[in-house]
């Protein structure tokens, strides 16, 4: 795979993981998509970018489950019921919301990759593709209470 773009903002060491949700960023998309790339992006709320944790090893065993965050106090579970960076091809997607798009940059707020992560995507959210009724565990609750505050 070859990046589409650079994540840019404040945020540089990639163990400052919380406190996401009024993040500002820049992804700066790559030249070869011109200034026409973004075009017609700033008519949605929220993008969804899939980027590369580029910045920490995979995990060097997957076959056992670990305590998401290292947090004791979560059930251990495998690595495909946590979002964690230290994982398989160490793929990222959040959905952020879009603040402005100019250019070959898209401001966005609440995406939690940190200054120079390489960006694998861009995509428009759109309510065909967001589920309505998603279910998850309660230990999410308690793993995600300052994740994005």
């Amino acid at each position: 795979m070859t990046p589409v773009g650079t994540v840019r903002n404040r945020r540089l060491d990639p163990q400052d993981s919380d406190h996401w949700g009024g993040e500002e960023s820049t992804i700066v998309v790559d030249e070869r998509f011109g200034d026409a790339g973004l075009t017609g992006l700033a008519e949605f709320s929220h993008v969804e970018v899939l980027f590369f944790f580029d910045r920490l090893a995979e995990r060097d065993d997957y076959a056992k489950p670990l305590h998401p965050r290292g947090r004791i106090d979560l059930p251990a579970v495998g690595v495909f019921s946590e979002r964690g960076p230290r994982r398989p091809n160490r793929i990222g997607t959040t959905i952020a919301e879009i603040i402005a798009v100019n250019g070959r940059e898209l401001r966005v707020r609440g995406l939690d990759a940190i200054d120079g992560t390489p960006v694998l995507d861009i995509k428009p959210v759109m309510r065909q593709f967001v589920p309505s009724g998603v279910r998850q565990p309660e230990w999410v609750d308690q793993m995600m209470s300052e994740y994005f505050d």
